[in-house]
């Protein structure tokens, strides 16, 4: 059901601004996070039934899996359209940190994405924007394509605070980095108050929302690199929603969570456009 809450406060700009006349020029970003769901096997099995579900498909496609997955499912995904993903990366290089993965390991595994500052990690694991924008520097010098969460609670948005707080997060995880890297990274809007629960953003409320992200890029960085960024939404992407949402012009992607772990649906998501 869609969610009828407090807009950000902020006075949204108009959708047809220059910002929008990159949206064709940016190739969409479907990406699935299995999140601590299949095992080595299990997920071979599934990247092996969604091959030639996707096989010329016209976004991007990549699956995030668990780090034990990793070997697995790059050997499964090899020779096809599929890139694999992790779901999270250290900022360190090396080092005493017992548990981590770095980036330098994850890119000699095979993994082209990492998926940096979801809200699960924010909310279980201690995870900050400061860390955030350390894992996606970190990310960026391993040469992996981070895939940047961010996103407000149910509260927030009834404060009116979604505007103001997607901004600090965005600007924030890319401090530091180079016109150039901010053009390569992948952003994600994730609505924490839409994962798990039933309500979904509408598509005007997404778009409006990765409409702020971009904004708040293009005020930093400028339009080139802001229409460059390909930001896509995290909300209970799914077979029945996807093309709603991804007909709207600042949309480009989707991060799928309980969705991918079924190939024919999540072969309809990333065939969004047949």
């Amino acid at each position: 059901m869609p969610f009828g809450g407090v807009r950000g406060s902020a006075p949204r700009y108009s959708l047809m601004t220059d910002l929008q006349k990159g949206h064709s020029m940016r190739k969409p970003v479907i990406a699935g996070n299995w999140k601590m769901n299949n095992t080595p096997n299990e997920g071979a099995e599934l990247i092996n039934e969604l091959k030639p579900l996707v096989k010329g498909a016209k976004p991007v496609v990549v699956v995030c899996v668990p780090a034990i997955d990793i070997p697995a499912a790059v050997k499964a995904a090899k020779g096809s359209a599929i890139k694999v993903g992790a779901q999270n990366v250290h900022f360190a290089e090396k080092g005493a940190y017992t548990g981590e993965i770095s980036a330098k390991m994850l890119k000699e595994a095979g993994v082209s994405y990492a998926i940096i500052g979801h809200s699960e990690r924010r909310q279980y694991f201690g995870e900050t924007d400061v860390t955030v924008n350390l894992r996606s520097r970190a990310a960026l010098a391993g040469g992996l394509i981070p895939i940047i969460c961010v996103g407000e609670k149910k509260e927030e948005r009834e404060a009116g605070y979604t505007d103001a707080l997607v901004t600090y997060q965005t600007l924030i995880a890319l401090s530091g980095m180079t016109e150039e890297e901010v053009k390569s990274v992948v952003i994600a809007y994730e609505p924490v108050w839409a994962i798990g629960t039933g309500l979904t953003a509408t598509d005007e409320q997404a778009n409006e929302t990765i409409g702020v992200i971009r904004k708040a890029i293009a005020d930093k960085y400028g339009k080139r690199v802001a229409n460059a960024v390909r930001i896509k939404y995290g909300g209970s992407m799914n077979p029945k929603n996807v093309k709603g949402l991804m007909a709207q012009p600042e949309i480009d992607g989707g991060l799928i969570g309980g969705a991918s772990l079924k190939a024919e649906d999540f072969a309809k998501v990333v065939n969004y456009q047949e």
